[in-house]
């Protein structure tokens, strides 16, 4: 959580734009509001069907409902400079997934970060290290993600590749 309201008000220090699922809950929640009370400007996309689960955080500086995950996904990339997951369950990383998969497809070039907070994401590194070890994926799969474990060493890769 610590991390995550970190990162809400680095980028509003650093005049970026939160793209994200739209939720008032969870690390993500915490991002957002962290990243309005700083002064960044958040964009939000939610699909009507979570509107109650995710309690749709309604005052973001844009808000967008969607009929479905696959158009809510659609939006957030398509409004994104960059990707960066959190810690996480299985939404953060289907979303993760998706946007590798279309890197490794060559349908887009933005950057991909993993803010691996204490290790969290270790397990899954080792994964991703045993896919490419055993052939089930090129050794350049890995390349795609770029792994960060604190919010500064984030800011500064943001840095380097949007500005």
């Amino acid at each position: 959580m610590e991390a995550a309201t970190e990162l809400g008000q680095s980028l509003a220090q650093n005049s970026l734009r939160l793209v994200y699922g739209a939720g008032d809950v969870g690390l993500m929640g915490a991002v957002a509001r962290a990243a309005q009370l700083a002064g960044a400007e958040t964009f939000g996309v939610i699909p009507v069907h979570l509107m109650r689960a995710e309690v749709g955080k309604r005052d973001l500086t844009s808000f967008v409902v969607t009929e479905t995950m696959h158009e809510r996904k659609k939006v957030m990339f398509m409004n994104a400079d960059a990707i960066v997951t959190l810690p996480g369950g299985p939404g953060s990383l289907d979303e993760l997934f998706e946007v590798l998969t279309w890197a490794q497809l060559s349908l887009h070039t933005k950057p991909v970060y993993l803010l691996n907070t204490r290790g969290y994401w270790d397990p899954l590194l080792a994964l991703l290290d045993n896919i490419t070890d055993n052939g089930f994926a090129d050794p350049s799969f890995r390349d795609l993600l770029q792994v960060v474990g604190s919010v500064p060493d984030l800011m500064a890769a943001l840095q380097k590749r949007i500005h």
